[in-house]
């Protein structure tokens, strides 16, 4: 009886069911961390969100090169200090509207 499954061959429907939840549940991690991070460098999340649902790996690469070469940008880092400290100022010289 090598060829007997008995009650194994009931359950592959849902094994596959299992395997396609876990893929489609790792691909919407992949796609949320992608945006989340871009989101928190000032790019679109729902953008980078559907990038990353296309093209899960190539995206998420992409925006990494994108955020070190943003990273690396001496003027840029420096104007993102600066925005930040205007901001910082606002919120502390109208502590009523924020």
């Amino acid at each position: 009886m090598v060829g007997d499954v008995g009650p194994w061959l009931d359950m592959r429907p849902v094994f596959g069911l299992m395997l396609a939840f876990l893929l489609l549940a790792g691909l919407l991690m992949v796609a949320f961390t992608s945006a989340y991070c871009a989101r928190s460098h000032g790019r679109s999340f729902w953008l980078w969100f559907a990038l990353s649902l296309v093209l899960p790996v190539v995206s998420y690469f992409v925006l990494f090169a994108l955020i070190l070469h943003q990273h690396m940008n001496q003027g840029q880092r420096l104007l993102n200090e600066a925005r930040a400290i205007l901001a910082a100022a606002a919120r502390a010289a109208h502590p009523e509207e924020h």
